[in-house]
């Protein structure tokens, strides 16, 4: 049988010849936190990138602005799938040929693949593009482990994860599992809303091992409440995604109000959160990726309910 995608992670983390990228420390903005008790509160929403996931600008990008990280990644990955002999050979580094590749499946059109129809924000789903990498891009004498990868479709998603962790380190934030363990203890449901891929929550399970072996996240998260733009089609702050969120509340019997919204950004992630009758908490543990403006927080119409410098803070707001 195939190896998941969990459990491909799994293999590559036990690995001792891959060196993967770390996410650049974090710097806390200069600012105070603001807790307040918010006993109607019974589930967390959490964005992952930027708030639970440290990463480089506090999404996942396609393409790294530093032509170094960016070849690294492209070579990492023809190496590891053994790409090299099936690529038309030039002279150069095998990483120059394979950018020019990827940049012309980047710029073809396959932005409306696995995404709706009209949508203004639509997610571009990463083992597409893999896919086609692999069908067009490649000669047909190009060949793989089935067994071990599983059909295309599937080895495509682990070559995507593959590249997109060599391309962006992620790592839990600081107190970010500790946050999770104690809501739990206090008897919270937790769940995320969040931009992502179909690989992250491989990423989401292999930093919470990484900092703490054994512990298994799906402890923690409601999987009936992991709402993610790869599976929607569409990117926040697209209303679709949270339609979808809204719809999913419903059928676990929650009412808006009773959700707890944590992010780091206030126009696409808060904003539309709060418009929707949740509660919002700011994360501002790192002014790097921070997303929001003074008048923003002095606004009754887009100010959080919480502000967090640490995400230890958080439980403070259901202790009690």
């Amino acid at each position: 049988m195939p190896l998941s995608l969990e459990d491909y992670a799994d293999e590559l983390a036990g690995r001792k010849d891959l060196i993967w990228p770390k996410p650049p420390k974090a710097e806390p903005a200069n600012a105070r936190h603001g807790i307040r008790h918010l006993p109607e509160v019974r589930l967390v929403l959490w964005n992952i990138y930027g708030t639970f996931l440290h990463i480089f600008q506090g999404e996942l990008l396609f393409e790294h602005p530093k032509e170094m990280v960016m070849s690294f990644a492209l070579d990492k990955t023809i190496q590891e799938f053994n790409m090299w002999t099936s690529m038309s050979r030039r002279p150069g580094l095998p990483s120059v040929h394979a950018k020019v590749l990827y940049d012309q499946v980047i710029a073809f059109d396959m932005v409306g693949i696995g995404s709706a129809s009209g949508e203004r924000f639509p997610e571009r789903p990463s083992e597409k593009i893999w896919e086609f990498f692999v069908k067009n891009k490649l000669k047909p004498d190009y060949h793989y482990d089935v067994s071990k990868f599983g059909q295309l479709g599937e080895y495509a998603k682990k070559i995507a994860y593959f590249f997109h962790a060599s391309l962006q380190g992620t790592a839990p934030h600081e107190g970010a599992v500790q946050a999770v363990t104690a809501l739990s203890d206090l008897g919270i449901r937790q769940g995320f809303l969040t931009d992502g891929q179909c690989f992250t929550w491989a990423q989401i399970r292999r930093a919470v091992l990484g900092d703490h072996p054994g512990l298994d996240p799906d402890l923690f998260f409601d999987k009936k409440l992991r709402i993610l733009s790869y599976d929607v089609g569409a990117k926040k702050p697209s209303d679709r995604i949270f339609s979808r969120t809204k719809e999913a509340l419903a059928t676990a019997g929650l009412q808006p109000s009773q959700v707890l919204y944590v992010s780091n950004r206030l126009d696409k992630d808060l904003g539309p959160a709060k418009k929707m009758g949740m509660r919002t908490a700011l994360y501002v543990g790192d002014k790097s990726t921070l997303e929001a403006k003074p008048e923003q927080l002095k606004n009754p119409l887009s100010s959080p309910d919480l502000l967090l410098t640490r995400l230890e803070q958080l439980p403070l707001a259901f202790e009690g």
